[in-house]
């Protein structure tokens, strides 16, 4: 499973021009699910991304977590993150979980979220749309977690 967050200032998403979610400041993850994904690579990269420590203190350097400012998280589907880049000039899927696996493991992701960040701080895509993903990204600041 991976997650590529990115810091922002506020991002939202629409599918067919109805704007289905947006935080204010927080995170935006693309998520992308494989094969060999479950429950415990779940549970591992939510509490990850949540205890991430990406922004700054008072110092300002990275030392608290989506957690510790209590920001949004805006989740958004994203196989293509599970792309196999490592030869050719086309990227290959088969490491990719099929759609029904992976959508279930993405809302298996959103309702931990929203256990421990609070339903109304936690925003989704819809999977297998077609999204525009719109963000303001503050730094930038942007990793790409795996487990």
């Amino acid at each position: 499973m991976k997650g590529l967050i990115q810091r922002v200032k506020q991002a939202s998403v629409t599918v067919d021009g109805h704007r289905l979610s947006a935080i204010d400041a927080g995170l935006l993850l693309l998520l992308g699910v494989e094969r060999e994904d479950g429950e415990a690579q779940v549970q591992s990269l939510c509490r990850k991304i949540l205890s991430y420590r990406v922004f700054p203190d008072d110092q300002g350097r990275m030392n608290r977590s989506l957690q510790d400012i209590k920001g949004g998280l805006l989740v958004v589907p994203q196989f293509t993150l599970a792309a196999d880049t490592r030869s050719g000039t086309r990227p290959g899927f088969s490491s990719a979980a099929p759609p029904d696996q992976a959508n279930e493991l993405y809302l298996r992701f959103i309702a931990s979220a929203r256990a421990a960040l609070g339903t109304e701080l936690v925003g989704e895509g819809r999977f297998g749309a077609d999204m525009q993903v719109a963000l303001v990204n503050d730094g930038p600041v942007t990793f790409l977690l795996e487990v």
